[in-house]
């Protein structure tokens, strides 16, 4: 399946029993019908949430429906069984809304996506989802606000996502893919993981790239775009953050020289990427590039 999600793919959602697995899931299948074929709660097996049914393990559900893909609406502290319980059922896609995972944890289930030679993939955690525009939607996003079109978005921060695409959306700009790679310090979909999967989608003209402070995953972007041949336009998030400040997530802490705002700006400039000083200024920039 790889990162990218259309109407042939077939969700369930484990956790869907709880208050916020269950809203999501129908806003989900009121963004596509066909996309959420099932839920997941153990012990809970044999009911449905508004005619979705509920299976007691992820197997159970494949067996049934062909899931292809997964949604985690579980506690941390269950997250990560949650995740492997979905690769052991033969999921491809796994979409971890979960925050707050251990990061041991978070270590494990990322590591055991690429075990075997299989083709597994971890989005998240601490992600907002993905969503392919007029086709199908992953985890929480507001599937009102985006518009199909040929701009792709990554993002570490779920709520810049909105803000951005509201803006690109009222600017006449519209989306191909939308996706939030999670907050976390460990992650199993990177920047360049999905700058990559980009560069080779036909419906995708340009990028834009909505990053933070702490971490290297800007830099490892920037050094990547060097040898894209699709324009993209970046925008930082918390230059104004202290030293040792944490911001928010919890990738998103500097120490020292490490991870901050002005490190990943200037490396992006050094690749000739243009950096955007506001969420507003994206929009025009996109419209020169476009």
């Amino acid at each position: 399946m790889g990162i990218f999600i259309d109407r042939r793919t077939k969700v369930v959602v484990q956790g869907i029993t709880g208050r916020e697995g269950r809203f999501h899931a129908l806003r989900m299948r009121d963004y596509n019908p066909d996309v959420v074929v099932a839920g997941v709660t153990p012990g809970k097996g044999g009911q449905d949430v508004e005619g979705i049914p509920v299976f007691n393990t992820v197997l159970e559900a494949v067996k049934e429906t062909g899931a292809n893909a997964s949604c985690i609406f579980v506690p941390a502290w269950a997250a990560a069984d949650a995740v492997m319980e979905s690769f052991a059922a033969g999921i491809e896609l796994v979409v971890c809304i979960t925050e707050g995972i251990p990061t041991l944890d978070v270590i494990n289930m990322v590591s055991q996506a690429n075990v075997d030679g299989l083709a597994r993939r971890v989005i998240g955690p601490n992600s907002p989802g993905i969503i392919t525009c007029g086709e199908a939607s992953i985890g929480i996003m507001p599937g009102q606000i985006f518009k199909p079109g040929p701009v792709g978005v990554i993002s570490r921060s779920g709520t810049l996502t909105y803000e951005v695409v509201g803006l690109l959306s009222s600017c006449g700009i519209g989306q191909s893919t939308c996706i939030g790679v999670g907050g976390d310090p460990i992650i199993g979909t990177t920047f360049v993981d999905c700058l990559g999967a980009f560069e080779k989608d036909d419906n995708t003209k340009a990028v834009v790239l909505i990053g933070e402070i702490g971490g290297s995953d800007e830099e490892d972007a920037a050094e990547f775009i060097r040898n894209m041949t699709k324009p993209v336009v970046t925008f930082i998030s918390g230059r104004t953050a202290p030293p040792g400040k944490r911001m928010g997530h919890a990738g998103a802490i500097v120490s020292g020289s490490m991870g901050t705002a002005e490190s990943k700006v200037k490396a992006f400039q050094k690749a000739g990427v243009p950096v955007a000083n506001t969420i507003n200024q994206i929009a025009d920039i996109m419209k020169e590039l476009l």
